[in-house]
């Protein structure tokens, strides 16, 4: 008789001293538990997302996107609103403790703790329990963060001046001006400042004065006395570049 002829040796008890295939067991032994990732799972993904889609595309259709007018890197009185996903990031440099000289914690130590935190919850709380009741830690403080996010784009979006930021944005008639006329260059010493390069205004600052329909006259009396917010005698030039000022900006004005 051959050396191990006819003999099973099986170290381990749990292995089994029979071979058999590796064949996963069939979807039917578990039955209302699990599905077939292909057709049937897909399947649900794909309906759901083109319902979502369709949802979509019909807001973007009803409701445009509110564009704004072409940035101006000069208007230092426009007060810009970040997208909604960020509005509680906005909100919180508002505050004494994270803005100023404490900048640095608004906008990288407490989002760094914050987020930080969310990704490491599931490898601090590794229980094997599904439910969030059996699950304190991970389930408190995803709570606590959804409420912070909550709170803090809701006040972001109440003490927004929504009125004053569709002024500031509001898309205005646009000119071409001759910016090589003598008058444009006396504006441009002068004007420019509070009422844009093409004469369009500048939010916070200063009215457009294209269109605005002011005569010679009243440009005149503007420059000298002020108008409004315009304080008097900020036209320093002499009475004979104030003619040819006022005469450009007439013009400009019926437009």
């Amino acid at each position: 008789m051959h050396r191990g002829k006819g003999m099973k040796f099986v170290g381990d008890s749990r292995v089994s001293a029979e071979r058999k295939p590796n064949i996963p067991k069939d979807y039917s032994e578990y039955p209302g538990k699990t599905e077939a990732f292909w057709p049937d799972f897909l399947l649900k993904e794909w309906l759901v997302g083109a319902v979502f889609l369709i949802g979509f595309l019909c807001l973007t259709v009803a409701h445009p996107s509110p564009l704004e007018r072409i940035a101006d890197p000069t208007d230092t009185g426009y007060i810009p609103l970040p997208d909604w996903y960020f509005l509680f990031l906005y909100q919180l440099l508002k505050y004494t403790y994270a803005s100023g000289p404490y900048n640095i914690l608004g906008t990288v130590v407490i989002p760094g703790l914050a987020f930080g935190g969310l990704m490491l919850a599931p490898f601090i709380d590794r229980g094997p329990e599904r439910r969030p009741s059996k699950r304190p830690f991970a389930t408190g403080f995803m709570l606590l963060a959804f409420a912070a996010i909550f709170y803090l784009t809701w006040q972001a979006v109440d003490m927004h001046d929504w009125a004053a930021a569709e002024q500031q944005g509001k898309i205005t008639k646009t000119v071409e001006v001759d910016k090589e006329a003598e008058g444009y260059q006396i504006y441009q010493a002068s004007c420019i400042g509070c009422h844009g390069e093409n004469l369009e205004g500048k939010s916070g600052v200063g009215p457009a004065l294209v269109g605005s329909g002011h005569t010679a006259d009243e440009v005149k009396d503007i420059a000298r006395n002020g108008f409004k917010n315009m304080p008097a005698g900020i036209f320093k030039g002499t009475d004979e570049e104030l003619d040819k000022l006022a005469d450009y900006v007439a013009d400009v004005a019926k437009k």
